[in-house]
């Protein structure tokens, strides 16, 4: 078994969402494409809260118009409110937002920022393909949050990303080497370069290097020489 297939074979992933057809349709995408993950569900957000500390999920794949309770209104707000929970409580827990409200998380976007766990957002247009697209960049750890209308308005670029970048590729240290000089370890600097290609629009595409993607963009963002 080839590291890809035995990483989802260990997968646990938890889906929430109040919409049961949705829910069905959504396990039933995921079972598909990681055959031997352990799938699991939650309706509320109070569901959630209650199952995080025993299941222990990977990654959380969820709505954000979800209600509080059992019999409570779903809203938006709710959804918003729960993800600050979970990102406080869990920073390094993988998140898929899975959504039609996915505008509204601009709203928290620094939350979002200094996340450390994988953070995706999926619209629920989105083909299947995509949606697990999302799924998979997620556990990897990136951040993929273009889709959220005004979340990248104006470039803001957080100073630890930019020393990131001029170590990267006006030193040109590896990640270890950037580590020992920032004092962090290697895979907050893996953090690090994911905010940063979010902040960029720079994703994984097929034959493309994503390090290569990345200086080309920040050269053209004035970013670095």
């Amino acid at each position: 078994m080839n590291q890809t297939l035995a990483a989802k074979a260990l997968l646990k992933i938890l889906v929430i969402d109040d919409h049961e057809s949705v829910l069905g349709g959504t396990i039933a995408t995921l079972g598909r494409h990681y055959p031997d993950a352990e799938l699991m569900t939650a309706l509320t957000a109070k569901n959630v809260l209650n199952q995080l500390n025993s299941l222990q999920p990977d990654v959380l794949v969820m709505d954000l118009s979800i209600p509080e309770s059992p019999g409570m209104t779903a809203q938006p707000n709710v959804g918003l409110q729960l993800i600050r929970n979970v990102m406080k409580r869990y920073p390094d827990l993988n998140l898929v937002i899975q959504s039609a409200h996915v505008r509204t998380l601009v709203r928290i976007r620094p939350d979002i920022d200094t996340h450390k766990g994988g953070f995706t957002v999926a619209d629920k247009s989105l083909t299947s393909k995509e949606m697990l697209t999302r799924v998979d960049w997620a556990i990897q750890g990136l951040t993929h949050t273009k889709d959220i209308k005004g979340i990248h308005f104006g470039l803001e670029v957080r100073p630890e990303w930019l020393l990131v970048l001029t170590l990267a590729f006006q030193e040109g240290l590896q990640d270890k080497a950037i580590a020992e000089r920032m004092c962090v370890s290697e895979r907050m600097v893996r953090h690090y370069w994911s905010k940063l290609q979010d902040a960029l629009e720079v994703y994984p595409e097929d034959g493309k290097n994503i390090r290569i993607q990345t200086q080309m963009r920040a050269r053209e963002e004035g970013l670095i020489d």
